[in-house]
């Protein structure tokens, strides 16, 4: 069964991205996401890498610590989905993302992953999400992350 997604509104905000392409837009940043499942938030730390994500009063499992940003989420009929950029600090791979499923059963946190880039594109088509970011490893490919809900899979295209 097919179902649309549409976007949840968020602020815009975080830091511009000066030096990034003209084709890779700005993620949104916000800190707070309420939803009807609960409100998904940062828990800033005075620590840099040291803030956690929390959904009410409750931090996520497995846990989510690093310099945290709500970057999109998509609205389902039965669902909310948040995409979460995750930098905690390493020099090798700057930033890591990973989806959170909120539903009234509670939640599902998906692995961790990502190409080390800050610079995404993100859609959403019937239930699969897309996460579209230059390669690490192939500097003249985009690396794409889809998620189903259960599985991410990467593949890579040329630019």
């Amino acid at each position: 069964m097919r179902t649309s997604l549409a976007i949840v509104l968020l602020l815009s905000g975080g830091s511009s991205l000066a030096s990034s392409p003209p084709t890779w837009p700005v993620s949104p940043s916000r800190m707070e996401l309420s939803t009807p499942y609960g409100t998904l938030h940062v828990n800033a730390s005075e620590y840099v890498y040291e803030s956690r994500l929390f959904i009410d009063n409750t931090e996520v499992t497995p846990a989510i610590r690093g310099i945290l940003n709500i970057t999109y989420a998509f609205k389902r009929p039965k669902a909310l989905v948040a995409l979460v950029s995750i930098d905690n600090g390493s020099s090798d791979c700057p930033v890591v993302y990973r989806w959170i499923i909120l539903d009234k059963a509670g939640y599902t946190v998906s692995p961790e992953f990502g190409s080390c880039s800050e610079n995404i594109k993100v859609s959403a088509t019937g239930q699969l999400l897309t996460l579209r970011t230059p390669s690490s490893q192939k500097p003249d490919k985009i690396d794409i992350y889809t998620y189903d809900g259960k599985t991410v899979r990467r593949s890579t295209t040329p630019k």
